[in-house]
């Protein structure tokens, strides 16, 4: 799909051209502007084909997201019979990266999807009691299949090929390779390095793969500004 990114690397804005037909995916909230003619459809994201339960199970999911304060699990389908473009945006300063899918899968953390468009399929993966202890939040978001995939960062996007280990702080994970399982653990130290060293459970991946990281982290951000706070 014929797309630009325009003012990186700090404030990125996702320009995309549809051609007649083409349909782009994007996360609820995420729109700047749009041709008149270009339609909106607002869907679950329960992943293609998805069944009864399956979508069931979406909209039990979006609930409880939206209780907790998480994402809304709620997908916008933009498409035009005679073309036309829109414009995307994340809600945080950071970076963008165009991530073509070619019948490989990647896992998102909460935050991190922005856009697809071609045969690709999104679902909500469950990260249980790990993900929940890396504050990557219960569920991830699946993409695989062949397309186009546009991720966001809070700060700059950096991709590393893990082969055997690889340690990243909880706060900075943006995405992974399905190939790769991951831990959590402290930081290191023992308890004086978990309570005193700021930096507290870390994810150790293992295997062969990419793990994409961003330099700041949303949790510090919150923390930072809540001390400014009355």
């Amino acid at each position: 799909m014929q797309h630009v990114i325009k003012y990186e690397p700090s404030f990125p804005m996702l320009q995309v051209a549809l051609n007649p037909g083409e349909v782009l995916i994007a996360e609820a909230g995420t729109m700047v502007a749009r041709a008149s003619n270009v339609a909106m459809e607002v869907k679950l994201n329960a992943g293609r084909g998805a069944g009864f339960w399956a979508k069931l199970k979406a909209v039990f999911v979006a609930l409880i997201r939206k209780l907790v304060g998480g994402d809304t699990f709620f997908v916008n389908h933009f498409s035009s019979p005679q073309g036309g473009w829109v414009w995307l945006s994340p809600p945080l300063s950071g970076s963008m990266r165009h991530l073509p899918l070619q019948g490989n899968s990647l896992i998102m953390s909460a935050g991190a999807f922005v856009a697809c468009a071609g045969d690709i399929d999104l679902k909500v993966k469950w990260g249980g009691l790990r993900a929940i202890l890396a504050k990557e939040g219960a569920f991830f978001v699946e993409a695989s299949g062949q397309g186009d995939l546009w991720l966001t960062s809070y700060g700059a996007l950096d991709e590393v090929w893990v082969d055997g280990s690889y340690i990243v702080d909880n706060g900075h994970l943006v995405a992974f390779d399905p190939t790769l399982t991951f831990q959590i653990k402290t930081a290191g130290g023992g308890m004086m390095g978990f309570v005193a060293s700021g930096e507290g459970l870390v994810c150790e991946f293992t295997g062969r793969g990419r793990v994409l990281i961003q330099s700041r982290n949303t949790s510090a951000l919150v923390q930072w500004v809540g001390k400014m706070l009355p």
